[in-house]
């Protein structure tokens, strides 16, 4: 045992215990980070155009503060881009991160002193976590590699410009810095196969413990060390046994991972976003991500079938409800403001407060009033694929409004690794899993409205293919598992396997 992984373990059990400090204290903590907040932005623009300083509680608050998204702060983070300070936040921030938006194009997320350190610190106490449940932290001993965008920065007004996980790598412990992978010059190249194919090349021989990234970028990755050795990632790497994650569901993906690198392994998700860090895997025990009540934002939560509502329900931590959906409001030290980040999540658990993202409350099927949601269609298509040897690459699903022929249906964009011997089997199997979740498709496929949902093949590599094709290869880019239109599926067709 290293000197480094003999501290490490006292040092997790350490962080841990102030976790849960705060943690078996909720409500005290949300309610403090509220007053902090409303205090520290009574001076900005923002703050006094919302009578900030007569803000006394919550139900004051939500008279003030309406919920909005990026376009409804545009104004605001204008004001900052152009290099105003005090507009929605004290000062002004210390970077932007760059983010792309299908309405607004480019975003400026502001990042400020007082939001920066939470990231760090929330990714930091995931692995001390797991360490801390372990009692095990050789992997610090091993090299680490964090699959990320690149870490050269802009200058907007002298505010420093760059994407998120690039903006992060200029804060790694100076402890990890030589077991850290790939090389700085390689993380600052552009061109994503470029870039996979030098980090190959410098990770090959080595003994890598920890790889973290999107599963899909990193699957690439695994894939061109397959090609190049011939062998599995377990034979290549012997003592990486955890992968960090985040973005996605990764049940779906699980099956072709696993075989891939030729033996389970332990998972970390974490739930980080430009906006701030929500959560993280506490425990390899139990299912859903610590939810982080003391890192600056103050949450909000709206019922999912309320939200499109005049008057939908806004309520605060206390107030949430188990196997409910939610989309998720942040309010932060960052100076964002009953702020829709677009995500929606589930609590698993109020004892700690641990939560699941359920899917974007923009990427839904309602073409014919079925409120199909990214949950709905990961779980039915792990329900097909548990217990048997099918893989899947990538898949996104799309309404088939106007089929040449016949009723309209669900249409299934699925890349496989290992395909299933009957597809239309295989397509009854997660139809099935989608009426036993869904009243309202159920009563759509009874009432003969729709017809069963069926899976277009696409060919291998079609996924990234398809990606490239819209500027979007690699880095932090996900493909929408569900949209309620055909922008994508149009373009997938080019792709279907013949």
């Amino acid at each position: 045992m290293s000197i480094k992984s003999f501290f490490a373990i006292p040092f997790a059990k350490l962080a841990k215990k102030q976790v849960l400090k705060w943690a078996n204290n909720p409500h005290k903590t949300q309610q403090k980070v509220f007053k902090d907040l409303i205090s520290n932005a009574q001076h900005t623009a923002f703050g006094k155009d919302h009578d900030f300083k007569n803000i006394n509680s919550y139900a004051d608050f939500k008279k003030r503060v309406k919920v909005t998204d990026y376009e409804g702060l545009r104004p605001y983070v204008d004001r900052i881009v152009a290099g105003e300070a005090d507009v929605l936040w004290k000062g002004k921030p210390l970077y932007f991160a760059k983010t792309s938006g299908t309405t607004s194009g480019a975003k400026y997320i502001p990042i400020t002193k007082e939001s920066m350190p939470t990231h760090i610190k929330a990714a930091r106490n995931a692995l001390l976590f797991y360490i801390a449940e372990k009692n095990d932290a050789s992997f610090v001993n091993g090299k680490m590699i964090f699959l990320q965008g690149s870490p050269v920065l802009e200058d907007k007004n002298g505010i420093k410009l760059g994407r998120l996980s690039g903006i992060v790598a200029h804060y790694v412990p100076q402890y990890l810095l030589k077991n850290r992978l790939p090389s700085w010059e390689t993380n600052c190249i552009e061109d994503w196969d470029t870039k996979v194919n030098a980090i190959v090349e410098e990770t090959i021989d080595e003994d890598m413990s920890v790889i973290s990234g999107i599963p899909s970028w990193v699957q690439m990755y695994f894939e061109k060390l397959i090609e190049k050795t011939g062998k599995s990632i377990s034979e290549l790497f012997p003592n990486f046994n955890f992968f960090i994650y985040g973005g996605v569901n990764f049940e779906p993906y699980k099956n072709k991972f696993e075989s891939i690198i030729g033996k389970k392994i332990d998972y970390i998700e974490l739930y980080p976003a430009s906006e701030g860090f929500i959560a993280y895997q506490d425990s390899q025990k139990t299912k859903g991500m610590l939810l982080q009540l003391d890192s600056g934002i103050f949450y909000e939560f709206i019922p999912t079938s309320e939200f499109f509502n005049e008057n939908p329900s806004r309520i605060a931590l206390q107030d949430v409800q188990l196997g409910v959906n939610y989309v998720i409001i942040l309010n932060t030290t960052a100076g964002l403001w009953g702020y829709n980040i677009g995500d929606t999540v589930e609590f698993t658990s109020t004892k700690p407060y641990r939560i699941k993202v359920t899917g974007r409350i923009k990427h839904f099927i309602s073409a014919f009033g079925e409120h199909v949601i990214g949950k709905e269609v990961e779980k039915a298509l792990n329900d097909a694929i548990t217990g048997t040897e099918i893989n899947i690459s990538e898949f996104t699903v799309a309404p088939q409004v106007n089929p040449k022929e016949g009723l309209p249906y669900h249409e299934w964009f699925i890349e496989f690794e290992n395909e299933p011997g009957n597809l239309e089997e295989f397509a009854a199997k997660i139809d099935a899993s989608m009426q036993a979740q869904n009243i309202y498709y159920l009563d759509l496929i009874a009432g003969k409205i729709l017809k069963p949902l069926v899976i277009s093949k696409v060919k291998k590599g079609g996924f990234h293919q398809y990606m490239k094709s819209i500027g979007k290869f690699g880095g932090q880019n996900k493909i929408p598992q569900l949209s309620d239109n055909r922008k994508i599926a149009n373009v997938l067709e080019k792709y279907i396997a013949k």
